[in-house]
């Protein structure tokens, strides 16, 4: 996907390598497993924590593995941790470069949409790290994957997960992580709308299944999100990009998830879609390039 530079105010920082083990604990692979769990199962996180399931084969939540795989970013950190210059934290190398132009045609794209609408349209702000930091919504750890956290409206990524991304799953490419990051800012655009904070109301009335299921539709929303602002920037695909994103998606459905850990698919337990239905609402965004055309929360079909 062809994208502009960044804009220069765009609200990015870089927050470098932090202290101390998961949580500030320390522990291996089953205490950050317990440290996950409460996220993962209470629903919390959104598209970089099944990404990341998916990635590592769905250990996380149908299997007994560890984390080993999950090393840090390669390459050493030179930014200034704490840095909030764009032109000092975007290019450190070519991947955060990619991540800060799709950050800013995100921001504009939404912008423009709120303002047709008579609204205010806040941006987030990108945190990139290495390995471990903090955020608004508690720690923040390369093997959660890119997650956007509501408390501090911040988009939290360290990029060494593309890396593992395409090569457990095969879904690389430019546009397939553009895909990620659009995906975290739809959750962004559903707290700026109150979405988010009337399901998480929703959610504590519900049993568990019936709150995965306001979850799934949560996901697709976003997934939608994130083909209207693809489709309004159609003019910047390139031939292979749809291919990309819809390899993603279908990569990170929970059904695909499952079977690739060798386990029976059980819909209740779904918390972010099944393949088609993620394919199917990145594409119903991407072809009416229309927000109101994403309302997942009034159809009984998904």
């Amino acid at each position: 996907m062809r994208l502009d530079d960044y804009d220069k105010d765009i609200k990015v920082r870089d927050l470098g390598r932090g202290k101390g083990g998961f949580g500030g604990g320390g522990g291996g692979g089953l205490a950050m497993l317990l440290n996950f769990l409460p996220l993962l199962l209470g629903r919390k996180l959104g598209c970089g924590t099944v990404l990341l399931i998916a990635a590592a084969g769905a250990f996380f939540m149908y299997s007994n593995g560890g984390l080993g795989f999950l090393g840090g970013s390669s390459g050493e950190q030179t930014a200034t941790a704490g840095s909030s210059n764009a032109d000092e934290v975007c290019t450190l190398d070519p991947m955060r470069k990619e991540v800060c132009d799709t950050l800013s045609s995100l921001d504009n794209t939404w912008e423009r949409l709120f303002q047709q609408n008579g609204a205010r349209y806040r941006t987030p702000t990108l945190s990139f790290f290495t390995d471990r930091n903090r955020s608004g919504c508690g720690a923040a750890q390369s093997a959660m994957g890119p997650f956007y956290c509501p408390a501090d409206e911040g988009i939290y990524i360290d990029t060494s997960f593309f890396n593992d991304l395409e090569r457990r799953t095969g879904a690389g490419g430019d546009f397939a992580r553009s895909y990620v990051i659009a995906h975290e800012v739809g959750h962004h655009i559903q707290k700026l709308e109150g979405t988010a904070d009337q399901v998480r109301q929703m959610q504590a009335r519900s049993s568990k299944a019936d709150g995965n299921a306001l979850q799934v539709r949560m996901e697709l929303q976003a997934d939608c999100y994130a083909g209207v602002w693809a489709g309004l920037n159609a003019n910047r695909i390139e031939p292979g990009d749809l291919e990309e994103g819809m390899r993603a998606a279908n990569a990170i459905g929970d059904d695909t998830i499952m079977k690739s850990a060798g386990r029976r698919p059980v819909p209740e337990s779904f918390t972010h879609g099944t393949s088609q239905q993620r394919m199917t609402w990145l594409r119903k965004g991407l072809q009416t390039r229309d927000p109101s055309q994403c309302n997942t929360f009034q159809t009984n079909r998904l």
